[in-house]
């Protein structure tokens, strides 16, 4: 049906292991000499445009955007935690300021009531009114530390969704596993300086690295990374929607429509889980997920899925290193699944990869880059 096209122009299947999602930090950001960036290498669609808008951000991951107008931003292997202004409103920065470092991989960020609260695998900090003291900036606040210590999936995107609560993924510790407590997404409510009360939103879910609401209906939205080492082909990764509590999307047990696993899909049927809105590319590796909720792009784009594709590792022909859209119909089924800007990867070779998206107020995008080290400005019609 419409809603779960497969749309894998990717090549013949091969036997080699191929990764979807990387055993651990060193593997999934290689420490290598910074690459040059290639903006003409790039290809968007017509009358689209995309600059630098900030560099020197290194290792940039997930970004989240303050009241004042300050871009924060995360990172993994580098530990350090980014605060950018662009005071001239020139939509570039006019600087990148180091707010907090040494903490072990704070690669998500999320801004509310003028505070940033930001995630270190099994913790989760909270810099106070941040955006006044970004040249002081003050010693984190620990909100809790009760999240799992295992560090393979355990960096972890956070924000706050429409109720309030901060929602944050717990990844699976491992390639595939059957492990209690692991592989779901949960929620937490924050009183003052502690977590009151906490609740798994979804399970099977074997490691998100971004989710969103939807504008309109407020449902919770998520990549998924598929399981690693069934060959290049199989299994794809994921876009899904979980509107309400409770639902399981079938790790380890299925993936994407109906992928049985050869380890633990003995005894279970597919259809008792929650299938995908769109099955991804097998190993690309989405990660920011975000619904372009403004008014600077044509119509076709309104409220429709732009995806971050951080691209395989391993796989024999690498894939993924892109940014793509899945378009919606009325009934929030998927109709198409296509790039919007890809050119990272040339032939084999990577110069950047694509990790969050972020609509600014203007209707501009941005998209961070953890390999380059920036974050993109594309506009339309500028």
């Amino acid at each position: 049906m419409a809603s779960r096209l497969r749309l894998f122009t990717f090549g013949v299947a091969a036997v080699a292991a191929s990764l979807c999602t990387v055993p651990s930090l060193a593997e999934d950001n290689p420490r290598q000499d910074k690459p040059a960036v290639h903006l003409d290498k790039l290809n968007l669609p017509d009358g689209f445009k995309i600059e630098v808008y900030a560099d020197g951000v290194e290792n940039a991951r997930h970004m989240a955007r303050g009241d004042n107008g300050t871009l924060f931003v995360g990172s993994i292997r580098a530990g350090n935690v980014y605060a950018i202004t662009d005071k001239d409103g020139d939509h570039k920065a006019d600087s990148v300021k180091v707010i907090a470092e040494g903490i072990t991989s704070p690669t998500g960020v999320a801004f509310r009531d003028g505070d940033l609260y930001i995630s270190a695998i099994s913790k989760i900090l909270r810099l106070d009114d941040i955006e006044s003291r970004l040249d002081n900036p003050p010693e984190p606040v620990v909100i809790t530390d009760q999240f799992p210590t295992e560090r393979h999936h355990g960096w972890k995107y956070i924000a706050f969704g429409p109720d309030g609560w901060l929602y944050v993924p717990v990844g699976a510790p491992c390639n595939i596993c059957d492990e209690e407590g692991f592989a779901n997404i949960q929620r937490i409510k924050i009183e003052g300086d502690k977590v009151v009360k906490t609740e798994t939103w979804a399970e099977g879910v074997r490691n998100t690295v971004g989710f969103t609401w939807h504008p309109e209906t407020e449902a919770l939205w998520f990549t998924d990374n598929g399981r690693d080492m069934l060959g290049d082909d199989i299994p794809p990764c994921e876009l899904n929607t979980a509107p309400v509590a409770g639902k399981h999307f079938g790790y380890p047990y299925c993936h994407g429509d109906d992928i049985s696993d050869p380890e633990f899909g003995e005894g279970k049927s597919c259809s008792d889980y929650v299938p995908p809105v769109q099955e991804l590319g097998p190993h690309v590796a989405p990660l920011g997920v975000k619904f372009y909720t403004g008014d600077q792009f044509p119509q076709a784009y309104k409220n429709q899925v732009l995806i971050a594709e951080h691209g395989s590792w391993n796989r024999s022909n690498k894939i993924g290193y892109r940014v793509t859209k899945v378009t919606l119909n009325e009934k929030g089924e998927a109709t198409s699944y296509e790039p919007f800007i890809d050119g990272w990867l040339q032939g084999e070779k990577n110069w950047g990869r694509p990790v969050d998206i972020l609509v600014m107020p203007d209707g501009a995008l941005l998209v961070s880059d953890d390999q380059a080290g920036v974050i993109y400005r594309v506009s339309y019609g500028e």
